[in-house]
This record gives C-alpha cells, sequence and structure tokens, in this order.
C-alpha cells in the first residue's frame, strides 16, 4: 500500500518529467556559450585546415633532406644494348635514393614555408577573434532584447489599465473621444514595440543557436554573466597607443608575415640561380638471360648485383624562365609589403577612432543615464501632484511614455557602447581574454 508521502514524490517526479525543456534547461553563461562558438564555428575548422596544410607544405620541403627511397623492377626485353627504362637500366629489381645536399634555395623556401605556418596560426587567432567578436555582441544585444521586453510587458499592464480608465471618464463626460484615442494609440505603440523586440530576440536566439550548436528554442541566457568592460578614459585614447595595438593585432601580424614570407621566396627563387649539390644511389639486380648484358662486357666483367653512390652537381648558367619566376615573386612581395602597410595604417586608424567612439558612448550613455532619472522623477512628482488634484491622468501617461522612451534611448546607448568596447577589445588583441577570463 502506497503511502502519503509516497504519492505525493511520484506526482513530484512525474511533474518534473511533464515540465517543458526550457524550464528544466540551465542559462547559457556567456562564457559557456563562447567555448560553444569556439567549437562548432566552421569558420575556424576552415583556417585550421588551411593551418594543416601550411604545415605540410613546410614539412615536404623540410624532407628533401632526408633520402626518398623508391623500390621496383624495370624488366623489359632489349634488342642491342639495353637502353634506361625510365631513366634506368633494365633489372629484376632496384632502389633508387635521392635527396638534397647544398642547395641555397631550398633552405630560403623552408624559412618561407615556416612563415607561412605563422600566417596560418594567426589567420586562426583572428577568426577566433571573429567568432567571439560575433558571440559576445549577439549574447549582449540579446540581454537588451530581453530587457526590454520585460519592460514593455509591464508598461503595457499600466497602458491597459490607463485605457480602462480614460474609458470610463469619457463615459462620465469627464474626457473627450481625443483622449481615449490618445489612450488607444499609446498601447498600439507598445505591441509595436513589443512585436519589434520579440522579432529581434528570436532572431539573435536562432544566430546564437547556429554559433553555438545549440536548440533555439531552449536557448536562455544569463544576463548577469557578461564581464564589465574596460573604461576608456580620454587621455588613453593617443596615436601612438593606436600604432601599437594595431602591431599587436593577428590580422596585421598575419600581413606582415606574409610579406615576409614572399621575400624568403623572392631569396629562394634567387639562389634557384645558384649551383646545388644533390645526394643519389642505386643498387640493381641485372637478368643476363633477358637482356644479355654480357654481349657488350669484357669477359668475366658483368655481374648480377650493382650500385652506384655519389653526387649530382648542378650549375645552372641559362635559364631564362627562372630569371622570369624571379620577376614574379619580387612583384608578389613588392605588394605583400604595400598590403602589410595598409593593414597597419587601417588597423592604427580604425583603433583610434574606436577609443574616440567609446569615450564619446561613455559620455552619451551618461547622459541618457541622467535623462532617464529625471523622466522617472518626472513621474513621481506627477504622482504627488495627482495626489493634491493639480495633475490628471494625462499627465501621467505623459510622464510615463516619456521614461519609457528615455529608457528604451539608454538601452540602446548602452548597446554602442558595449559593441565600441567588444570591438575595440578585439583591436587590441584582448577579445578572447576578456571574454573567456584567461590571461
Amino acid at each position: 500500500m502506497k503511502t502519503k508521502s509516497g504519492v505525493r514524490i511520484h506526482k513530484f517526479l512525474l511533474a518534473l518529467l511533464l515540465l517543458p525543456t526550457s524550464l528544466l534547461a540551465e542559462p547559457i553563461t556567456l562564457h559557456r556559450a563562447v567555448e560553444l562558438a569556439l567549437n562548432h564555428a566552421t569558420g575556424i575548422s576552415i583556417a585550421t585546415a588551411d593551418q594543416q596544410h601550411a604545415s605540410a607544405s613546410y614539412r615536404e620541403l623540410r624532407n628533401s633532406y632526408i633520402p626518398q627511397l623508391t623500390a621496383g623492377a624495370g624488366i623489359g626485353w632489349s634488342d642491342g644494348f639495353p637502353l634506361s627504362l625510365e631513366g634506368a637500366a633494365p633489372s629484376l629489381f632496384n632502389v633508387n635514393a635521392q635527396s638534397a645536399l647544398i642547395n641555397p634555395a631550398l633552405k630560403d623556401f623552408i624559412r618561407a614555408a615556416q612563415s607561412d605556418v605563422a600566417v596560418s596560426n594567426l589567420k586562426i587567432k583572428d577568426q577566433r577573434n571573429q567568432v567571439i567578436q560575433d558571440t559576445v555582441l549577439s549574447y549582449a544585444e540579446l540581454a537588451k532584447w530581453e530587457l526590454r521586453l520585460s519592460r514593455l510587458r509591464e508598461a503595457q499592464s499600466a497602458a491597459e489599465q490607463m485605457e480602462a480608465a480614460v474609458t470610463q471618464r469619457v463615459k462620465e463626460g469627464i474626457d473627450s473621444e481625443v483622449d481615449n484615442t490618445k489612450a488607444r494609440l499609446s498601447i498600439a505603440r507598445i505591441r509595436l514595440r513589443h512585436s519589434e523586440a520579440a522579432g529581434a530576440a528570436d532572431v539573435l536566439r536562432e544566430h546564437l543557436s547556429k554559433l553555438t550548436g545549440l536548440s533555439a528554442a531552449s536557448f536562455e541566457i544569463d544576463p548577469d554573466s557578461l564581464p564589465d568592460l574596460p573604461v576608456v578614459k580620454s587621455e588613453d585614447a593617443t596615436e601612438g597607443f593606436a600604432v601599437s595595438a594595431a602591431d599587436a593585432n593577428p590580422a596585421v601580424q598575419a600581413a606582415v608575415e606574409h610579406a615576409r614570407a614572399q621575400y624568403l621566396k623572392v631569396k629562394g627563387e634567387h639562389r634557384s640561380l645558384w649551383p646545388s649539390v644533390d645526394f643519389a644511389g642505386q643498387y640493381a639486380v641485372f637478368d643476363n638471360s633477358i637482356n644479355d648484358y654480357q654481349r657488350f662486357y669484357a669477359p668475366h666483367s658483368f655481374q648480377i648485383n650493382n650500385g652506384t653512390v655519389g653526387l649530382a652537381i648542378h650549375f645552372p648558367f641559362l635559364n631564362y624562365a627562372q630569371h622570369a619566376r624571379v620577376q614574379e615573386a619580387e612583384s608578389e612581395a613588392r605588394k605583400a609589403t604595400k598590403q602589410a602597410e595598409a593593414a597597419r595604417d587601417q588597423a592604427s586608424e580604425e583603433t583610434l577612432r574606436l577609443q574616440r567612439s567609446v569615450t564619446q558612448m561613455q559620455a552619451a550613455r551618461d547622459v541618457a543615464e541622467l535623462e532617464y532619472e529625471l523622466a522617472q522623477k518626472n513621474v513621481e512628482a506627477v504622482r504627488t501632484r495627482m495626489d493634491s488634484s493639480t495633475a490628471n491622468l494625462h499627465d501621467l501617461d505623459n510622464a510615463q511614455a516619456q521614461a519609457s522612451e528615455r529608457l528604451i534611448t539608454l538601452q540602446d546607448v548602452t548597446f554602442e557602447l558595449e559593441r565600441s568596447q567588444v570591438t575595440l577589445l578585439r583591436a587590441t588583441g584582448n577579445l578572447e581574454s576578456w571574454a573567456l577570463g584567461t590571461k
């Protein structure tokens, strides 16, 4: 027989099972959202594939100093002296070995490949910053719209009460139909803003779902998990700081490293006209019954097992095609240098602009806060005047509408400030450490 406590526990567990998933799910903190976005981002996967390709290209060049062994056979019938098959005499079995020994051009090409690997690593870092910035801004904007939705629901309830009161006053002949229309207009405006906020929140929630791989229906944020953004002082917004910050920008560093790689390739193309020495070796087993080698050798001088080890020395002294490749590499290097200079200048200007924008938006946020505070005090003053019969419902409605508009302005200005601060953090290379709390 079940006890009453057992029945209550059973009902409680059944209620938990029937609860919607969104009610059971814990809010996603910003830190967790960024981690999920970094693990789920396709752009980072593409950049990682490029990095793996660059690393493989570097190992390919570096391993040119390791002898490459090829084993096989060159079996074939011959008429007369046995001619070569693919560069070797016909044989039952052969082993070929070849590697670079002294090659000035190859050394520069290896250094250029190392720079290409560094470029790909910097591009991964820049792509990570892009994902973090997108996630943080979407998260912060969703927090703004959700807060606005909460405030609009409160405003709509107050507006509906106001409309009911005005309707009653119209029936009593105190207010006119115009006042009733104004009350209904206030509700219509709130519903429009509510629709706008709900639509924006749904779009952002879907976007964050695509970024993190979580379900949009159960995606719930924790606004309190947003770390405090650094305050920028006007005296810190200097050109020198902007230049140093630009040099720390991964995109700028990648452009500079790419230019370095191009100049190393120029050196490599130049040194391709220098002498080089390769190691070469070969072992082969000949078959006299098929190719009749003994007809062409002195008596008893033919042997089945044969080997050659030596150096292949190259002296390129007439190679117009290589001279053209040198000119191509030089033009690419000049182009890469100018691109690096342009990237540095653009990043420096953008950092300085962001610094100025942050200081201006901080001032604008302070003004918006004071205007909202003043509007709230005006609402309180109107309520006090209503108690003394020196103000009416319409004065209160106007004051509340103005306070609502001031709040919306404050929310918009605050988010624009956050956008500028986050973008500045990315420009200075501090975004990831801020978002993930790492050093």
